[in-house]
């Protein structure tokens, strides 16, 4: 074996999940190994871990805090996210692995606290809206997807796990502006709201 020859990527297994904590978080405590559609299963599991943190901040703080907690949560879940992402990336030896799910999740908890409150068929569309934006990658979010490819030679680093959450976070941009501009529409439009 050429020691300058790049590894055989790995497969992404229970096993590996558990050997190192950022794995656990980037697999999204294994709903990344689901062998069909890992992204959306990923969103699922954010989807439900939303509705119990949010149950669990509302039964223990009040008002703003939650808000708080919420922006908190999301900041230092990005700072972890683009660590775990980048691990488990390096661990796999694929720049942007479909079983990383972390970013997924991290974007439709974004998703669900700015829209919140908001029942569940709104939050059903979210989902629908940003598994779309995800998936199909158009405009925006395939230019983000883009910016942090790899480069012929390039190792996997702290670039790729930046990138992997990156797109994501510009799907839920996308997401949340495509569902504003529908609550506008249905209301009659901005000079509804402005003249009205």
């Amino acid at each position: 074996m050429n020691p300058d020859e790049p590894m055989a990527p790995r497969r992404a297994s229970v096993g590996l999940m558990f050997s190192h904590p950022a794995h656990v978080l980037a697999l999204g405590a294994g709903s990344g190994l689901s062998p069909i559609a890992p992204g959306t299963v990923g969103t699922l599991w954010g989807w439900v871990s939303f509705l119990v943190i949010q149950r669990a901040l509302e039964q223990s703080l009040a008002g703003p805090l939650i808000d708080v907690a919420w922006a908190l949560i999301l900041a230092f879940g990005w700072l972890i996210g683009c660590w775990a992402c980048t691990r488990t990336a390096q661990a796999l030896r694929v720049a942007d692995p479909g079983s990383v799910v972390f970013d997924e999740i991290w974007a439709f908890w974004l998703v669900l606290w700015v829209m919140s409150p908001v029942d569940l068929v709104g939050q059903a569309l979210a989902f629908v809206a940003f598994r779309f934006f995800d998936a199909a990658k158009p405009g925006p979010v395939g230019w983000a997807d883009r910016l942090f490819k790899l480069r012929p030679g390039q190792a996997i680093g702290w670039g790729q796990g930046v990138g992997i959450m990156f797109d994501d976070l510009v799907a839920a941009a996308c997401t949340l502006f495509v569902l504003a501009l529908a609550v506008v529409v249905r209301q009659g439009g901005v000079t509804a709201g402005v003249l009205g």
